[in-house]
């Protein structure tokens, strides 16, 4: 992490007062308002490119408040300050993991990746910044009845895995089902269902509990599943993604998100 500057690093009080001062020379001869990331690039001292890194990260505040915009104006007479631990991140591309809820399309569920949602659980060591909300791909989207783990990614390198390798990715769902299920269902399942003349790839089902099922799959994606339960005598009344590869919901609560920790893989 790169710190900030010798003078963010003086005693509480001194650093007000310096943080005032160079806000009031910014401002010196002129009361227009001043562009944050100037005043922030001065404060630290930095370059603008660094201090609107500063900003993206949530560790300004103007007059005690969170701004998060570089191009925000500050007008004369009010402080500006960045916190004295502030200590920036290595640039680089975030993926997003979010618990779906149920009865929301993938694409609107986006929205839930904010502030307020993010888990406090999360150990990524990865700091929310506001760039990780842009340029996000979607990728494997759940249909609209269906719950659990998405996947939001800006690292072109993972959209290339999870769009052009889903095939060979084995994801993990849980289906809660009803009615009695036909002779040899089970095995019909794992192996023999045939799809538009073709055999179904392979899978691997077992029973959780007397209404439940565990769905291991590749190349077959999750709104298959209901079809595939109807053949074998069961309606699915629920269904919910746990994994996607090697990466697993875990304890992620309904409708919160988690940073995909550097180095993780699908």
């Amino acid at each position: 992490m790169q710190r900030a500057g010798a003078g963010l690093r003086q005693s509480a009080g001194t650093k007000e007062s310096a943080l005032q001062q160079s806000h009031a020379s910014q401002n010196s001869g002129s009361d227009e308002p001043q562009r944050l990331a100037k005043l922030v690039a001065a404060l630290v001292p930095c370059s603008r490119r660094v201090a609107e890194q500063y900003i993206d990260e949530g560790w300004v505040r103007v007059d005690g408040r969170k701004v998060d915009q570089p191009q925000f104006r500050v007008a004369a007479g009010q402080r500006v300050e960045i916190d004295p631990q502030a200590g920036l991140q290595a640039v680089a591309p975030a993926t997003l993991l979010l618990h779906k809820p149920a009865g929301m399309a993938t694409e609107q569920a986006q929205a839930l990746l904010g502030d307020a949602t993010h888990w406090s659980g999360d150990a990524s060591g990865i700091r929310r910044a506001k760039s990780h909300g842009f340029g996000l791909s979607v990728l494997l989207a759940l249909p609209q009845p269906a719950s659990g783990l998405t996947v939001f990614s800006q690292d072109a390198r993972i959209i290339r895995k999870l769009n052009h390798d889903a095939g060979l990715i084995e994801q993990e769902l849980v289906a809660d089902v009803t009615g009695t299920i036909a002779s040899g269902g089970l095995a019909r399942l794992c192996r023999g269902l045939v799809w538009q003349g073709k055999p179904m790839p392979p899978a691997r089902v077992s029973w959780q509990n007397e209404t439940r099922l565990r769905f291991a799959v590749k190349g077959i994606a999750p709104e298959w599943l209901p079809w595939m339960c109807e053949q074998v005598g069961l309606e699915l009344t629920a269904l919910k993604r746990i994994r996607i590869g090697s990466v697993a919901m875990a304890a992620l609560p309904p409708g919160q998100w988690r940073y995909l920790p550097n180095g993780d893989k699908f």
